[in-house]
């Protein structure tokens, strides 16, 4: 069962979510929860406990932590990594994400269209980079590591 069943976002010290924001966080959630992909791979020998797992996401010291334990609550890994790579496509997701919601408020469908083209097109940037970060930790494929970057712009910007 190598997959997700359960994701805890650790938001404690963060301002609440816009409505906006939250309704990102939720959808992602749900569509993390109903379908995705996630292996831990074997590393220096050791065995690797199976899925299915439960994720903690946080950002801790500017790090993006990943818990990942077991369905009965054991470590099964956990990796920090730098939030460097992330900033700038996060930014910009968050940026193309205000003239989306703006666009949905006033403008024309095939003005929403290209605006939401693009927002796709930094979305798809920000689950690269996320895969390319998880290299060798963990293997996911390219809709998990969608959502999994939406999570991660919600914990960054932090609402």
């Amino acid at each position: 069962m190598s997959r997700i069943s359960h994701i805890e976002l650790d938001d404690a010290n963060l301002p609440p979510p816009t409505p906006e924001i939250e309704q990102e966080r939720r959808v992602a959630i749900y569509d993390l929860i109903e379908e995705n992909s996630f292996a831990l791979p074997a590393r220096e020998g050791r065995a690797v406990p199976e899925g299915p797992y439960r994720l903690g996401l946080a950002i801790r010291e500017k790090r993006l932590v990943f818990d990942i334990r077991t369905e009965a609550g054991e470590p099964a890994a956990e990796f920090h990594l730098s939030l460097s790579p992330f900033r700038q496509v996060v930014k910009d997701y968050w940026a193309i994400c205000e003239s989306y919601f703006d666009a949905v408020k006033n403008m024309p469908p095939s003005r929403i269209e290209t605006i939401d083209m693009a927002r796709r097109g930094i979305h798809n940037e920000g689950a690269r980079v996320l895969e390319e970060r998880l290299a060798g930790k963990a293997e996911i494929d390219s809709d998990t590591a969608r959502r999994l970057f939406t999570l991660i712009c919600v914990l960054h910007f932090g609402g």
